[in-house]
């Protein structure tokens, strides 16, 4: 039971969206919701998980801003996950500006609430 509980807030292989096409899909056919400093593009997938991908605009800070700031979506992600209804894939898209886990969080949080996404009331750190 205590290997069950530390694999809750694993990121798998099988959660992630690399696909340039599956991207591109998400990008023209997928439905959006915004906040002040990020996007989120989401539709069903027919699968029983849910796969992300994390993108930033062009021109986003240097390498170290831009990997701190996929590192801070990633996270975010792993707290939410379980309270998100299964069978969707989404893109996150974050826009240069206040970077913190907190308001990642936040935005995260806003975007899901938008979006139906979430089963259950959430609270964060």
């Amino acid at each position: 039971m205590e290997a069950d509980l530390l694999k809750t807030g694993r990121f798998t292989r099988e959660e992630h969206i690399k696909r340039p096409a599956d991207i591109q899909k998400l990008f023209k056919k997928g439905k959006r919701v915004s906040v002040s400093g990020a996007k989120l593009f989401y539709l069903q997938n027919n699968r029983d998980t849910n796969r992300i991908g994390f993108s930033l605009p062009r021109g986003y800070g240097n390498a170290v801003e831009r990997n701190t700031s996929k590192r801070y979506s990633r996270e975010t992600y792993r707290f939410f996950k379980t309270h998100l209804n299964t069978g969707y894939d989404m893109l996150l898209l974050v826009y240069p500006g206040k970077d913190s886990f907190h308001s990642r969080c936040e935005q995260f949080l806003i975007l899901c609430q938008k979006a139906g996404l979430l089963k259950d009331l959430v609270s964060f750190p």
